[in-house]
């Protein structure tokens, strides 16, 4: 399975993107799929995860401002970003696991196997 990101760029504060990754090569063997982010200097951290069946979990800095969407007959996963804050800056990683991600490691990029390249966000006026 490949993962293929894409929708980022450079928008002010306040804007909104929305983030596509395309699942290729027996993507309908993939359960979850999440969203990460990667400051420069920083941690990879966890955005959204999409487990299967509708169960969707956000990190506490994004949620109420992403939303996360799985489009199983199209194979991708999207993410609304909406009232984007320049601590959003960041290059967004969509990543895949085979089997569904048990809760208490949906937040964990270890948990994951397959990743794609990275789109970069910037949010700055």
């Amino acid at each position: 399975v490949q993962l293929q990101a894409s929708g980022g760029g450079l928008v002010q504060p306040g804007g909104s993107l929305r983030l596509s990754c395309a699942a290729s090569g027996g993507s309908g063997s993939v359960t979850s799929m999440a969203w990460f982010r990667q400051a420069p200097g920083k941690d990879r951290q966890f955005v959204a995860v999409y487990r299967s069946m509708g169960s969707v979990i956000y990190s506490d800095s994004v949620k109420g401002r992403f939303t996360i969407s799985r489009d199983n007959a199209a194979n991708t996963l999207d993410l609304q970003m909406n009232s984007l804050k320049p601590e959003d800056t960041a290059v967004y990683y969509c990543a895949a696991k085979k089997n569904r991600v048990i809760l208490s490691a949906a937040r964990t990029p270890e948990s994951y196997e397959i990743w794609g390249q990275g789109t970069l966000v910037t949010v700055s006026s």
